[in-house]
Order: structure tokens, then C-alpha cells, then sequence
């Protein structure tokens, strides 16, 4: 009879220690917040996985998706589908704002991506011949900042009426008469052997085997308005999770990250 009882006691007692166990548990997991962010490669992603142990330490877990369609990510981000995006610089995203009829914001500005134009077949951007073929990024912004840098560098004149927005027809002068040709961001750096120069977009070159500052015939100065961002809904941007993410991406230990890794390709904006 003792021995029954004692085993009954014996089970109670393990029971006990067992359901205080999985409680235990199931109270530090439900300390942790779980993140969708959109995110480009390089050097986006790149960070966030660099910094996930401390995120998870501190309380956010990321699901990191990267980004293949820019204006698709937006719209996922408006549909809740992604907690925030960090891919894109503010001009970019107004636009998209306003052409997609969403309502995104800028929660903090992270980081500087110059831009630059590259080539195969010249060493110097004024080798560039007469009627000479540059593929630039087709969207409205970035077609508009690659004008910009050509302008700045004096190889084109833009209307000086304007202050953004550059479009071919906003070009009034032009002496070598370059053909500027829209493509897609992410296949500029492909677009290389067929045309004579590229400008590109800093994240895009990297993974095209580009570095900025060694391989950029121009380039954009520290003094870019495009500083890439943190992006999400109205209703999200004080999330303590988003912000938890603000606090580790502009730390010094993500500084850090940025110079060693890319040697002044991305530069921190904070």
C-alpha cells in the first residue's frame, strides 16, 4: 500500500515539476515578437541577419523575405502581409505612395547607398564616345537621380525650372548626345555588356562584384538626400518591436558592420 502511494506521490510531484517546465516555456516564447520584413540583399539583409542574436535577445525574431519586386513589397507592407520594409530611400517611397495610393511612412533613416555609374569598356567617365548608350534605372526617382549625377559630374545640363523629376525631355544639353535607357534596378549591372556605361544602384552593384568606391567612374558625395530607410504603416511605425529594430540597426555595433564591410560603399546615416 505504501509503495502505490508513494508512486502516486512520486507521479504527482514529476507532473508538477513537468507542467511548470512547459509553462516556463511557453512564458519565454511568449516574450518574443515575430517580425515579416521585406528586405534587398545586400546590404539590408545582410545587417538584419548580422544583428538577428541580439534582436532575438532583446525580444524580436525576424522573418526575413528578400525583396524581387519593389512596388509589390510596398503593397505587402500596406496589406499587413509585412510588418516594414528597409530597401528603399524617401523619394522613392513617395512615389510609390502616390502612384500605388498607399500610405506608408519613413520610420528612420538607416543608411547611404551612393550611387554609381560603372562600366566594362572605359576607365574614365569623359572616354565616354559620342552617342554612347548608359542604362539607368527605370523608375521615376532613380532615373531622375542618375540625370542628377550626370548634370553634377557636367556631362549633361537639366532645365533648371525643375529641381526633380528629370526626364529626357528635361535634358537641354547634351554634346555627346548619350542615350539614356531605362531598365530594371536589379538587372543594370547584367546590362553592362551591351551598353557603354550603367548607373547603378550601390546595393545592386555590390552583388554584381562592383565595389563603389574603387569601381565607380562618378559617384554620389556623403551628401545624398537618399538615405534608406525603415518603412511601415501609420498604425505600425511606433510599434516597440519596429522601434526595438530602429535602436539595433543604428547602433554602433551596426556602424561598425557597415564601414568594415563595405569600406565606404554604405555609409550610416546616424
Amino acid at each position: 500500500m505504501r509503495t502505490i502511494w508513494g508512486l502516486l506521490v512520486g507521479a504527482l510531484v514529476i507532473g508538477l515539476l513537468v507542467g511548470c517546465t512547459n509553462k516556463g516555456e511557453a512564458s519565454k516564447d511568449e516574450t518574443v515578437t515575430s517580425l515579416k520584413v521585406g528586405a534587398a540583399n545586400v546590404p539590408h539583409a545582410e545587417v538584419l541577419e548580422y544583428l538577428a542574436k541580439d534582436l532575438e535577445k532583446d525580444g524580436v525574431k525576424l522573418d526575413i523575405s528578400i525583396l524581387k519586386d519593389a512596388v509589390q513589397t510596398n503593397q505587402q507592407t500596406a496589406d499587413g502581409e509585412l510588418d516594414f520594409n528597409y530597401f528603399q530611400h524617401i523619394p522613392f517611397l513617395e512615389q510609390t505612395n502616390k502612384e500605388s495610393h498607399l500610405d506608408l511612412v519613413s520610420v528612420k533613416g538607416i543608411h547611404i547607398e551612393p550611387f554609381g555609374v560603372y562600366a566594362k569598356k572605359i576607365k574614365n567617365i569623359n572616354d565616354l564616345p559620342q552617342n554612347a548608350k548608359v542604362s539607368v534605372p527605370n523608375d521615376v526617382v532613380n532615373f531622375s537621380r542618375a540625370l542628377l549625377l550626370f548634370q553634377n559630374n557636367g556631362l549633361i545640363e537639366l532645365n533648371k525650372a525643375k529641381e526633380n523629376d528629370f526626364t529626357i525631355e528635361d535634358i537641354t544639353k547634351n554634346k555627346k548626345n548619350i542615350q539614356f535607357i531605362g531598365v530594371d534596378s536589379q538587372l543594370l549591372a547584367r546590362s553592362l555588356d551591351d551598353v557603354d556605361a550603367s548607373a547603378i544602384n550601390t546595393n545592386y552593384a555590390l552583388e554584381g562584384g562592383y565595389n563603389p568606391v574603387e569601381d565607380a567612374l562618378i559617384i554620389e558625395g556623403p551628401e545624398s538626400p537618399y538615405v534608406n530607410i525603415i518603412a511601415t504603416t501609420k498604425e505600425k511605425q511606433n510599434d516597440p518591436a519596429i522601434q526595438t529594430v530602429v535602436k539595433w540597426l543604428t547602433s554602433e555595433k551596426a556602424r561598425t558592420f557597415f564601414e568594415d564591410q563595405y569600406k565606404g560603399a554604405v555609409v550610416p546615416a546616424f
